[in-house]
């Protein structure tokens, strides 16, 4: 007779999965495309693939870093500099309107896969490391209910896979303009 898994081993076993897979799905959305892919937009107020990807790996960077209390991969690692982009270095795209999102370029479409890299890796500790009692632990008190560290990973997760599917459809509209 086997012995069973915890529930907190297949809790990490699936976050590590559902991870994993949105690196995987970013290198996959880049493949083949050029800097000029990557701002396309199907409209002038539509996100381009280059942002939707950027943001995506910058909130998970901000906010799990944010859990974990490590410097995130954007500073720490010079992704930031690299980029050169005209945002401050604490943006996450977040609440940036139509004209902001247009101004991100992307020189070569490697640094968001090498960033995706860099972000999987930190969120792979991160969550390598949780234990049961971290998961109950409240991150945010602002909210009714309370915001557990459980929750704020899965919300992280859901809104990085959620971004990667927009990513995905942009590309789908680009390789048919």
């Amino acid at each position: 007779m086997g012995s069973m898994a915890s529930s907190t081993d297949l809790v990490r076993d699936l976050l590590l999965d559902g991870f994993g897979r949105v690196v995987q799905g970013v290198d996959a959305v880049l493949e083949g495309l050029t800097p000029d892919d990557l701002r396309w937009r199907p409209d002038p107020g539509a996100n381009p693939i280059g942002w939707l990807l950027w943001h995506l790996l910058r909130q998970q960077d901000a906010q799990l870093c944010a859990l974990s209390g490590d410097e995130q991969a954007w500073t720490a690692e010079g992704w930031g500099a690299r980029f050169g982009l005209p945002y401050g270095q604490r943006a996450t795209g977040f609440g940036q309107d139509a004209e902001e999102v247009g101004r991100l370029e992307v020189a070569d479409p490697a640094l968001l896969s090498g960033y995706a890299a860099a972000v999987g890796a930190r969120t792979r500790r991160l969550v390598e490391g949780l234990g049961e009692a971290d998961y109950a632990r409240v991150v945010d008190d602002r909210w009714d209910p309370p915001v557990t560290l459980a929750v704020r990973v899965y919300s992280v997760l859901e809104d990085a896979a959620k971004h990667l599917g927009q990513a995905e459809y942009v590309r789908g509209m680009l390789s048919r303009r």
